[in-house]
């Protein structure tokens, strides 16, 4: 089998507009799983907030993984232990802060617990506490706050804005950071050189394995990287135009079963 590794984003590829995994894609992931796939969930979210997907499609039973933070982390479900590790440069919390703050985004990260923030009424900081079903703790300093290790800072703001700011920011932050925007509300700003695709490869190096072994599903800009990296990449029906064309595979979108129809062709109808 030619495919050993299956990396899916979760909001607009593995979960539909609930945020709910179908029964089709559920079916035909456990499916993949008991035939020995190592199904990574590789998402901008933060741990705490894929672990309940993870564990919903038992992932601590067949050997999946958490990718967390845009490839900031990647932690073995079976074992616990952390595969790939990157820390944001404490240096630029306080920069990218001051950037966010001069172009009216809202930046926000997490501890332990959830989302921490300046501004926890932002519509956008909301949204990312109901996708993560995290709560949010109010800080009157990001900076000064985070005096321990994270993996990712997020830029939150109004759609229409986030294309110019992304600019501005990939300008202000060139050779220092990675950047991408992830939804159209969201940039994420991480640890240069991380995405997902660079710590996939570390995945796959780590088992023996090459991109040609790697089956890639996602539907955002942020999942470019790793849908050009993998020997089959998938784009969602709801995927962003450049997801699409740099796909191998057009599936349906992600209320309509993409996934698990992927999965279906690929995985569990090879011969």
């Amino acid at each position: 089998m030619q495919y050993k590794i299956l990396a899916l984003d979760l909001d607009g590829t593995l979960t539909n507009t609930d945020k709910i995994i179908t029964p089709r894609t559920k079916a035909a992931l456990q499916a993949a799983a008991q035939k020995g796939i190592c199904i990574v969930l590789a998402s901008g979210r933060p741990t705490v907030g894929i672990e309940p997907l993870a564990k919903e499609l038992e992932l601590e039973k067949y050997g999946g993984c958490i990718l967390s933070y845009n490839g900031g982390k990647i932690i073995d479900c079976k074992t616990g232990e952390t595969l790939v590790q990157y820390a944001f440069p404490a240096e630029l919390i306080e920069p990218v802060c001051t950037f966010s703050r001069y172009w009216n985004v809202v930046p926000l990260t997490y501890d332990r617990n959830g989302i921490v923030t300046e501004d926890p009424a932002s519509p956008y900081v909301q949204e990312e506490a109901r996708i993560n079903r995290i709560p949010v703790r109010q800080v009157e300093n990001l900076t000064a706050e985070v005096t321990y290790p994270i993996n990712k800072l997020l830029l939150t703001g109004d759609p229409a804005d986030m294309p110019h700011v992304e600019e501005l920011m990939q300008q202000e932050f060139a050779g220092k950071l990675s950047i991408c925007r992830s939804q159209p509300f969201f940039i994420e700003t991480m640890p240069l050189g991380v995405g997902k695709d660079t710590s996939l490869e570390i995945l796959l190096r780590a088992k023996g394995l090459t991109p040609a072994n790697l089956m890639a599903c996602g539907d955002g800009w942020n999942d470019l990287p790793m849908i050009r990296l993998a020997g089959l990449g998938v784009a969602m029906g709801n995927a962003q135009a450049p997801v699409k064309a740099a796909a191998d595979w057009l599936t349906a979108d992600n209320d309509h079963d993409g996934v698990g129809l992927a999965v279906e062709k690929f995985i569990l109808e090879e011969n």
